[in-house]
């Protein structure tokens, strides 16, 4: 006779057959590959505070190429090392690239820094540690399930917290301890993550490597229109971060005369909160799609580019500008990243995330020398502000247009959970 007794209560985690469940390991998973975010991150940005103190050492006139170069190298790589994660997974990749970034950190810490040629030798050496970027999406991705993949790359993105740390440590530690110190300390971390990733990390159950060649990995990626429309909008949100973030003690100190130590610590304040806000585009791009949550960043994006146009006084109304910029650009940053895991096939992430990330990184590459450009020619930064303001208005198309084919495939297909 068949009991009438109700089933038993279980936790939703504990049982294999729910979507939504996360999977033990995750967590820890998450947590470790973020930490890495930090470490390679803080050892990409280094240079980027220190550029006005080359500037006043007579080393160069305008540092804009020497901050520059780690940005494009860090970006076209994430191509190759997105396809190397999807074959080789995020536990071989993320520790070694770790370890391969420390030899640039001490060249540049010991010899690297003391001319102009070595200075952009090192810098481009230095980009390798902004391709790790590529390594954690896919990483993460694997180990989440598609209803929480926003949030979890969300969180990982968080991890671009690392300039901040370069921003305000650097340029205190080289005045304080000498030249080497701050790229000393730097390996040192290098190195200990190196070692903890390659113990702790372990890949998804799940994950399984891509059999494809590189090349024919590419070409999938290469054909899919969420590639391209992604590249375009991670372009301007984290491309604008990144932009911003080398950049903006060299416009501070040329626009408001602020000294060079100022002028890091109002970075590194940019970069706190476009940090603070990249989880919170994954985690509203899971609740209410992505396309929503990016026609929000762009739209505070486009009112504080109108406004910081203008060369407001910073204080109260540029430093509002600067930090809804911020806002913004960290909230759509972690958009885009849940418009990916939550569009594309979990054996190729990897490799569209190379190709965004590249695009992402591009972003910030080129606007430093444009600005620089324009405020040798014109002696005011207002037209290149005007220009982000145009590229903002562009991203806002291309979103609408995401949403118009979401819609479009929704009757075929059902979509994911909160998917753009």
């Amino acid at each position: 006779m068949p009991s009438s007794a109700p089933p038993p209560i279980t936790d939703s985690a504990d049982v294999p057959d729910d979507p939504a469940a996360v999977p033990p390991g995750a967590w820890r998973a998450l947590a470790l590959v973020t930490l890495g975010f930090v470490v390679n991150f803080w050892a990409w940005a280094l240079l980027s505070p220190l550029g006005p103190v080359y500037v006043e050492r007579g080393l160069t006139a305008d540092a804009s190429l020497i901050v520059a170069i780690p940005v494009l190298v860090g970006s076209l790589g994430r191509i190759a090392l997105g396809a190397l994660t999807d074959r080789f997974g995020g536990h071989a990749m993320f520790p070694l690239v770790s370890l391969i970034t420390v030899v640039p950190v001490l060249y540049l810490g010991f010899l690297g820094q003391y001319t102009y040629p070595s200075l952009l030798i090192g810098g481009f050496f230095l980009g390798i540690a902004g391709t790790t970027f590529a390594i954690g999406v896919p990483y993460v991705n694997s180990w989440f399930p598609p209803a929480k993949r926003g949030m979890a790359t969300g969180l990982y993105g968080a991890g671009m917290g690392g300039t901040a740390i370069s921003a305000f440590t650097t340029v205190p530690l080289l005045d304080a301890f000498g030249d080497s110190t701050p790229f000393v300390i730097t390996a040192a971390a290098l190195i200990a993550y190196a070692v903890v990733g390659r113990l702790l990390m372990r890949n998804a159950p799940s994950w399984k490597p891509s059999r494809k060649s590189i090349l024919a990995q590419t070409a999938v990626v290469m054909k899919l229109t969420v590639t391209w429309q992604a590249c375009y909008l991670y372009a301007l949100s984290f491309g604008g971060y990144v932009a911003f973030s080398v950049f903006l003690p060299t416009m501070l100190q040329n626009w408001y005369g602020l000294a060079a130590t100022d002028a890091s610590f109002r970075m590194a304040g940019f970069v706190i909160v476009a940090v603070i806000a990249r989880p919170f585009g994954g985690i509203l791009s899971d609740r209410f799609g992505a396309a929503r949550t990016l026609l929000v960043s762009y739209s505070a994006v486009s009112l504080a580019a109108f406004a910081l146009a203008f060369q407001p006084a910073l204080m109260p109304l540029g430093t509002i500008d600067f930090i809804v910029m911020a806002a913004g650009l960290g909230l759509g940053s972690g958009a885009v990243f849940a418009l990916v895991s939550q569009s594309s096939d979990p054996s190729i992430v990897g490799s569209v995330t190379g190709f965004v990330g590249a695009a992402g990184g591009l972003g910030g590459f080129v606007p430093p020398l444009v600005m620089a450009a324009i405020q040798a020619d014109t002696g005011s930064y207002s037209l290149g502000i005007v220009l982000l303001l145009m590229a903002t208005l562009g991203a806002v198309a291309v979103t609408i247009a995401v949403a118009r084919g979401a819609r479009a495939s929704a009757p075929s297909a059902p979509s994911a959970p909160g998917s753009g």
